[in-house]
C-alpha cells in the first residue's frame, strides 16, 4: 500500500535517500517511513505559512529549520528553576566519583528459557553471597562477558560508563560488597560486586548553571516540537501508515 501525504505519495527513491541515516534503528524501514512522513508534514506546514522562497528552491532543511523556529519557541529556565535542578540531582552534577566493580552476565539471548535463567543466576548469587571469594571462579564458570576471563572484573568505572540500570545499581550499594538482588539491563542479568568507591566532587552551581539552562531549554524544546509534531499529524491527511505519535528522528 502506497504512503501518501496529504496528496504527496512517497516513492521507492525518497526510502532509498532516507534509510542510510537509520541503519542503527531497531527498525529501520519503519525508522525512515516515520521520518519521511514527519518531514512531509512539516515542509507542507512551511509552505503552507508562506516560508519558502517565490523560486521554490529553498533547502528543504532550511525550510524545516525556518518553520521549527518561528512555531516553537520556548523560554529559557531562570536561575530559580536551574538551582531546583542542580539541588535535586546532585549526581548528575559530581565529577570524579568511581567504583571498582565486577559482575557475572547471565545474557537474555532469542530463545532462552528466562524463567530457568533467573533460577540459575539466583543460585550463584547465593552461593556468592554465602562465599564471595567464590566470584571470580563463578565468573569464569557463568559469566556471557569477556570479563569472565579476568573473573568478571571491569576494573574502575565512572558515571555515564555503563547502562543507567547497572550505573544505579553500582553507585547505591555499599563498598565491598555484592548487591542481593539480581540487576536487569538490556544486556540480561547481572550479579555486582562492589570494590572500593572514590566519593565524587559536586561541582559548584555557579560554575555550570549555564549548562543546566541550556540542557534545560533543550529538553523543553525537543518536548515541543514533539507536541507540534503531533499536531501537524494529527490534522493531516496521511494514509497507508499508523502514525500513533510523533516521536521522531527529526528531533535529537
Amino acid at each position: 500500500m502506497p504512503v501518501i501525504i496529504n496528496g504527496y505519495e512517497l516513492t521507492d527513491a525518497d526510502m532509498e535517500r532516507e534509510l542510510p541515516a537509520h541503519q542503527d534503528a531497531p527498525d529501520a524501514m519503519k525508522s525512515a517511513m516515520t521520518a519521511l512522513v514527519l518531514r512531509r508534514v512539516l515542509l507542507d506546514e512551511a509552505r503552507q505559512l508562506g516560508l519558502q522562497h517565490d523560486d521554490g528552491n529553498q533547502d528543504e532543511d532550511a525550510l524545516v529549520d525556518a518553520l521549527l523556529q518561528q512555531e516553537v519557541k520556548v523560554p529559557v529556565p531562570g536561575r530559580d528553576e536551574c538551582l531546583r535542578q542542580y539541588q535535586a540531582y546532585p549526581d548528575r552534577f559530581t565529577v570524579g566519583e568511581l567504583a571498582e566493580a565486577s559482575h557475572i552476565l547471565f545474557q537474555v539471548t532469542p530463545g532462552v528459557d528466562l524463567d530457568a535463567l533467573r533460577k540459575h543466576a539466583a543460585v550463584v548469587l547465593a552461593d556468592v553471597q554465602e562465599n564471595p571469594a567464590l566470584f571470580a571462579e563463578c565468573a569464569k564458570a557463568n559469566s556471557n562477558c569477556p570479563s569472565s576471563e579476568v573473573g568478571g572484573s571491569l576494573g574502575q568505572i565512572g558515571r555515564g560508563a555503563t547502562v543507567p540500570e547497572f550505573e544505579r545499581a553500582l553507585f547505591a550499594a555499599e563498598p565491598n560488597s555484592i548487591i542481593p538482588q539480581l540487576v536487569e539491563t538490556r544486556f540480561g542479568l547481572h550479579i555486582i560486586q562492589l570494590g572500593r568507591k572514590v566519593e565524587g566532587r559536586l561541582l559548584p552551581f555557579d560554575e555550570i548553571e549555564s549548562r543546566i539552562a541550556a540542557a534545560m531549554h533543550q529538553a523543553s524544546h525537543d518536548h515541543a516540537v514533539r507536541q507540534y509534531l503531533q499536531l501537524l499529524v494529527g490534522r493531516a491527511s496521511i494514509s497507508g501508515i499508523d502514525m500513533p505519535g510523533a516521536d521522531s528522528p527529526l528531533v535529537q
